[in-house]
């Protein structure tokens, strides 16, 4: 979401949440799902990152050029969730575990997704389509995280490795990944990395 607002030259305000608020209750129950983001646009208030996304892309021309494209977007992100599924089990179940056999498998993980660029204009512009759209940011985000996990990671799939230079260059995202406001939020609610 902040890759996404960023990059459209957006300006929002973020209310940090801490552990002591989270688990003193009140908020969480005020949550519909009981659990964060809680994103509010003048008077609607939406809750589920996907719900997030998928209205910023609405209201910034972010969810292709028509129903097809718009589809296939859907069909890219629900791959990118897959894999952040994936992702968070490690991060918050099977760190110590399972983080040797997940940086092994990174590459096969990663391959659907470079496969999609090779099938859109040979890699050289996005996931689907020429404009960027919503399920751009949200892997290019998991895929930041992945580095952090195993630096290098990405080079078993160049299209996909490229595609992340591309996106992060965008002068307006290339400044806010450069920002405290980037910098210095943690990857992971628990720590881990």
């Amino acid at each position: 979401m902040r890759m996404l607002l960023s990059d459209q030259a957006q300006v929002w305000k973020e209310e940090v949440v801490s552990m002591d608020q989270w688990t003193d209750g009140a908020l969480k129950k005020s949550c519909l799902f009981g659990q964060l983001p809680k994103f509010q646009d003048g008077d609607l208030v939406l809750f589920q990152s996907n719900t997030i996304l998928r209205h910023l892309a609405r209201k910034h021309g972010l969810y292709g050029k028509d129903d097809t494209e718009a589809t296939l977007i859907d069909m890219a992100n629900d791959g990118v969730e897959d894999l952040r599924v994936k992702y968070a089990i490690l991060i918050y179940q099977q760190y110590e575990s399972g983080k040797e056999a997940f940086i092994k498998n990174i590459p096969n993980d990663l391959k659907p997704f470079n496969d999609l660029l090779a099938k859109n204009n040979a890699g050289k512009d996005f996931l689907v389509g020429s404009k960027i759209s919503f399920a751009d940011y949200n892997l290019v985000d998991l895929l930041s995280n992945l580095e952090v996990l195993s630096a290098g990671c990405l080079k078993a799939t160049p299209l996909v490795e490229a595609y992340v230079q591309r996106i992060r260059n965008r002068p307006q995202l290339k400044a806010y990944l450069a920002s405290d406001a980037h910098t210095k939020l943690p990857i992971n609610g628990n720590g881990k990395q």
